[in-house]
């Protein structure tokens, strides 16, 4: 792995556009195009994976979204690791092609899960919440997204940074993040239009949307795999397997695998952003007067009025839109100024940007409180999320851009997989109102716990609000100060400083370049993750770099060099 570098742009602002190809253009609006389909879905999707049976939703509980989210996690932030030696291999066209296809495919089987669901169990389970037959066919379906998601990255962010160089790296990346959150802003109203026709919409419209990534596959050939700045590689030996191995091995380099974990704070923050927010603001976020001084208006000024669905509160996924809209209009000038500064040091201070804002999503129930955070987490989110990128494509060996670009899913993942783990349990205990309230039922209401569990979902406020003599509103202000389900953002908060913290004492490593760095790389990612995530991950780390450093130091003839791999 390449030294720590110091890969700020001597470039000006002009003379780094000027460098940028049209094949960087296309790229990038191929990317936007995919994500106005994913979040467009992503933001309303942990709404509609709790809806209940009643209202035509799966009904599954917290732990059973937790457990999907986590399967996702995997399959969309690991198979990169893989899928982006074989599109250097096989060619980055033909990579996006394919995963275009198994993302439609993916978004199909979601949108008709409770159909199959009832097909394959004659209609038994149509009744029944969180059903076995539902939950399997849906995950296979989230599965098929991850999937195709996961081809998809590496393939096209690597015809993007092949036409990159060192002078105009940051601002790409920059302009990148931007574009795609063009989509990622577009995508929410899509979905929001969409689902008050029918939620099957929103997955088929999301179908239809991706497709149009063919046609623009169509204006370009096959990229050069290497920049003006590179030099051709030696012809690479080995075939799938070869390939196969190399992605493995490479990601347990000691100082690669440290990074990938001190960093994953920020992704198991960063998902609950659109994993368990939407739920946590449907549930307990009161956003009246953001509607009736910010909407309303809004609305009027194209002689519109607000639909009657939305109730009188904001949806949640348009709150949550704050964060691609101020991406959309400020990752330019925040890309240009972190480009000034070193990729370490604009990672560390995005960081404790973030974990201030999610402790704030704890502070107040109060529309106006959940949008300065989200504000307040995208700012920290522009500051780290694309630097890591600039970071990863900066220390990549000549043609394996890709790969390299695939590693950094899995800091993604790690953070993701687990927090989604993490989140499903604490918010099933201490945070749905609907668990929550049939605790308080059976507690304070007088009601035995039997009788509140076959409390039907959409029943159980309304009859704590019978029960107390008040409105659901004021059932679900009595959970509010009862239970504290605030409080769950309190903990993500800590993980996420605990990743700042470990991001300093490996940039201090790093830079001094001891020569034991390897094991006290070692000691640091045991440390976080202990604390983070647990002693079991914690060794499963460590293990993997033990690895590395067993192959490197006693390496059988038959197998490649894991320290060039």
């Amino acid at each position: 792995m390449a030294g720590v570098s110091n890969d700020a742009s001597t470039l000006s602002l002009g003379e780094q556009f000027a460098t940028l190809s049209r094949v960087f253009w296309i790229a990038n609006t191929m990317e936007m195009v995919e994500r106005l389909a994913y979040y467009g879905l992503r933001t309303v999707l942990p709404i509609y994976m709790v809806l209940s049976v009643a209202q035509g939703g799966p009904e599954f509980d917290h732990i059973q979204k937790g457990q999907i989210f986590a399967w996702w996690a995997a399959m969309q932030s690991f198979l990169p690791v893989f899928t982006g030696g074989y599109a250097d291999r096989y060619g980055y066209k033909l990579t996006v092609g394919i995963a275009i296809a198994i993302k439609v495919l993916g978004y199909l089987v979601m949108a008709f899960a409770v159909d199959i669901g009832a097909m394959i169990t004659g209609g038994a389970s149509s009744s029944v919440p969180g059903h076995p037959a539902v939950y399997w066919t849906f995950l296979a379906g989230a599965l098929l997204l991850a999937a195709g998601t996961a081809i998809f990255k590496p393939g096209l962010q690597g015809i993007l940074a092949v036409q990159l160089s060192k002078d105009n790296a940051s601002l790409g990346w920059a302009l990148f993040y931007q574009l795609v959150n063009v989509g990622g802003f577009l995508g929410p109203y899509l979905a929001s239009a969409m689902r008050l026709l029918d939620w099957k919409w929103v997955f088929v419209s999301c179908a239809v949307i991706v497709c149009a990534n063919y046609f623009l596959l169509l204006t370009f050939p096959e990229p050069d795999k290497h920049t003006g700045d590179e030099e051709a590689p030696a012809a690479e030996e080995g075939g799938f397997l070869w390939t196969l191995w190399t992605s493995f091995i490479g990601i347990c380099e000691p100082r690669l695998m440290s990074f990938l974990v001190v960093f994953s704070g920020f992704w198991m923050m960063f998902y609950q952003l659109f994993d368990l927010l939407p739920n946590f603001i449907t549930d307990w976020v009161d956003s009246s007067a953001v509607l009736d001084t910010l909407v309303v208006p809004l609305f009027g000024l194209f002689g519109a009025s607000v639909p009657e669905e939305w109730a009188g509160q904001v949806p949640a996924e348009q709150m949550i839109n704050l964060n691609a809209g101020m991406i959309m209009l400020l990752a330019f000038a925040m890309g240009y100024a972190t480009g000034k500064v070193r990729s370490m040091t604009a990672m560390i201070l995005g960081i404790l940007i973030s974990a201030a804002a999610i402790a704030g999503l704890g502070i107040s129930a109060s529309g106006w409180y959940v949008l300065a955070a989200i504000a307040l987490f995208s700012i920290g989110e522009m500051w780290a999320s694309p630097t890591k990128m600039r970071y990863f494509a900066s220390i990549a060996p000549p043609g394996k851009k890709g790969l390299y670009l695939g590693y950094v899913n899995a800091t993604t993942g790690i953070g993701w997989f687990i927090g989604s783990l993490v989140a499903g349990e604490l918010y099933q205990t201490g945070g749905d109102p609907t668990v929550l309230g049939r605790r308080w039922l059976a507690t304070e209401g007088g009601l035995s716990q039997q009788a509140a569990d076959a409390l039907l979902k959409d029943d159980v406020l309304p009859t704590l609000a019978q029960t107390a003599g008040t409105t659901v509103q004021g059932a679900q202000q009595i959970l509010w100060d009862a239970y504290d389900p605030q409080m769950i953002w309190f903990r993500f908060a800590v993980i996420g400083i605990v990743s700042m913290i470990g991001l300093i004492a490996f940039d201090q490593l790093a830079k001094r370049g001891p020569s034991s760095e390897a094991y006290l790389q070692m000691a640091l990612t045991f440390v976080v993750a202990l604390v983070s995530y647990g002693p079991v991950w914690g060794l499963v780390f460590v293990g993997l770099m033990g690895l590395w450093l067993v192959i490197d130091k006693n390496k059988p003839e038959w197998l490649p060099d894991a320290a060039n791999s």
